[in-house]
């Protein structure tokens, strides 16, 4: 099937994730989890600046005061914007041995929320949690195994979470004020194979995008749950989609190569790369921590 994406950045990334919209730089930043690193992408060039980082980078948000909030193996890290890592302000809250941070991003009131994940697969012990802007680090879901695809309805009041080794996206009611979560329900349920939803992004209409890690494409959801749109990409592991551009109407993806045949990276070399695809509604902008 033709793919409406186009590879804008083929960088043939291990792990690519997290790509961020930086609407004041009109850039986008991503991680490589596995290289690992920090990267900074500019569209109008074509140029990708990667800051080396000490170990696995899971997610990171933009702050609201320059630099970046990051979710490495150890710990949360304040990072400055040349990606020199800062000062760390919370500790990791599980055995680094065999779990690490995943997806994580900023709400709209400014926290930064980040979940874990057991590398083993063998247990639901991961969790999600929620980092105030005065750094307390709290726990808000466990029996987790992998946590993925976190965003924001347009007024705030959902919360989208997944656990992609279930299928499932579920859907929170949200308390902008205060962070709260409650009435937990199932957004929607996948029963294919390759239909594991990895991470997520909300388009100003509500609608959900979720990547499908394994499933070479991107779909995008209705605020009810239903299936409106698939998009293919020509590489069989997409693993977050983020809004970009000037009018917020490009989605960006991220990809992965780590552990594919060595035929399909013959028949999809462009896989570990950045795609891109434009689209008639735009994003939310992108939010940034406050702390």
């Amino acid at each position: 099937m033709q793919s409406a994406f186009e590879c804008v950045l083929d960088i043939k990334a291990s792990l690519g994730e997290c790509p961020v919209w930086s609407a004041v730089e009109q850039v986008l930043y991503w991680v490589d989890i596995n290289a690992p690193s920090l990267n900074r992408f500019d569209p109008r060039t074509g140029n990708n600046t990667a800051w080396p980082m000490p170990e696995s980078i899971g997610s990171f948000a933009l702050r609201s005061d320059g630099g970046f909030v990051a979710a490495l193996r150890d710990g949360v890290w304040l990072v400055d914007d040349d990606g020199t890592l800062e000062r760390k302000i919370a500790r990791a809250p599980y055995a680094p041995a065999h779990h690490r941070f995943n997806d994580g991003r900023a709400d709209p009131q400014g926290r930064f929320w980040v979940g874990s994940m057991n590398e083993n697969r063998d247990a639901a012990t991961a969790v999600l949690y929620c980092l105030d802007t005065d750094h307390a680090l709290t726990p808000m879901i466990s029996g987790i195994t992998i946590s993925n695809g976190l965003a924001w309805s347009p007024d705030s009041r959902t919360m989208y979470h997944a656990d992609t080794a279930t299928r499932t996206i579920n859907a929170w009611a949200f308390d902008p004020a205060t962070g709260d979560i409650s009435n937990q329900r199932v957004f929607a349920r996948f029963l294919g194979e390759t239909e594991r939803p990895d991470g997520g992004a909300v388009d100003r209409e509500g609608c959900y995008w979720s990547a499908f890690y394994r499933g070479g494409k991107v779909v995008r959801l209705s605020p009810r749950g239903e299936l409106l749109a698939e998009f293919p990409l020509p590489a069989i592991c997409p693993s977050m989609c983020a809004f970009g551009g000037a009018d917020l109407q490009t989605v960006y993806v991220t990809t992965a190569r780590q552990k594919r045949e060595a035929e399909e990276l013959a028949r999809l070399p462009q896989s570990g790369g950045i795609f891109a695809m434009r689209v008639d509604v735009p994003g939310m902008p992108e939010p940034t921590f406050a702390g």
